[in-house]
């Protein structure tokens, strides 16, 4: 399987070449100040001030989200998806990269979102921040590169990708086989620490993986060796189902990206996470520490 991630000298290296499409993924969310504090802005603004050559916007806070639903980010529907993508260039694409300016979470949203509907692609290891570091050219404004986009991306939607509420009840209730993966942090996990949700902690009968463990101290992720140490046997060995979730489907993205670095399948992502989940008070969370 080709390698899903990318490095800086790579990218530079491919940007020379036709039919690449570079996107940047970011999105700005504001730390929470109190529980229920809920900031979240596209990061379109930023990308404009400084950004990858020839890359473009993917805003995944609109035209790549069903705005219609009741949580942020929600998969956008089919031909949404269809209109949006092709507007970014996809549709004449050989190869895609995504990254973001902060923490990789918004690039591997997309690239999961992009693999959910049958477009492969890699995300920038290390992101803008690893770009800077290697001292890589930046551009500004919004000159597009190429010819204008605007063919419909051929999308086929994929099985598997995507948990719903109803999916993870049935598995809480035991209904259903699998294990539920929370990759907020510790401190949000067992309730803590301040939340931007309508209540603190996790999904009863939760494991907790937290995302940023699987990266290094410059924001890349771990060797897979020290991955599968971070994630650990419960993940890795057998076939059991795995659901993540997070805030939003952001963490729990680039925890999916990791157990697919290292071959783990049956894995999809609970996309209302505790944003929808959380605001129903018919659905059951709980605090404190769970086993390992």
């Amino acid at each position: 399987m080709p390698d899903i991630l990318i490095s800086p000298n790579a990218l530079q290296q491919a940007l020379e070449q036709p039919g690449l499409v570079v996107l940047d993924a970011s999105v700005e969310l504001a730390a929470a100040q109190f529980d229920g504090d809920y900031r979240v802005a596209s990061g379109y603004r930023a990308w404009l001030a400084e950004h990858i050559p020839t890359s473009r916007h993917a805003d995944l806070t609109g035209d790549l989200a069903d705005t219609s639903a009741g949580y942020s980010f929600a998969v956008p529907a089919l031909a949404a998806a269809r209109e949006a993508l092709g507007r970014l260039g996809i549709a004449e694409a050989r190869q895609i990269v995504v990254y973001d300016r902060h923490d990789g979470f918004w690039a591997a949203r997309l690239w999961w979102m992009l693999r959910s509907l049958g477009v492969r692609a890699a995300v920038l290891d290390g992101g803008l921040k690893a770009w800077r570091q290697a001292n890589l050219p930046l551009a500004q404004g919004t000159k597009a590169p190429g010819k204008a986009p605007g063919s419909p991306a051929a999308l086929t939607v994929q099985a598997g990708y995507w948990a719903s509420r109803e999916d993870v009840l049935a598995v809480t209730n035991g209904q259903a086989p699998g294990t539920l993966i929370c990759a907020l942090s510790q401190g949000l996990f067992e309730g803590s620490a301040v939340t931007r949700y309508a209540r603190r902690g996790h999904i009863p009968g939760s494991l907790n993986r937290p995302a940023r463990g699987l990266f290094d101290d410059q924001g890349r992720y771990l060797p897979p060796e020290a991955l599968a140490a971070a994630l650990g046997p419960a993940l890795l060995e057998g076939d059991q189902p795995l659901i993540l979730y997070c805030g939003g489907g952001i963490s729990a993205a680039a925890t999916a990206l990791a157990l697919t670095r290292l071959g783990r399948q049956i894995v999809s992502i609970y996309d209302g996470s505790l944003q929808e989940w959380a605001a129903d008070p018919a659905l059951p969370m709980t605090t404190g520490a769970t086993p390992t």
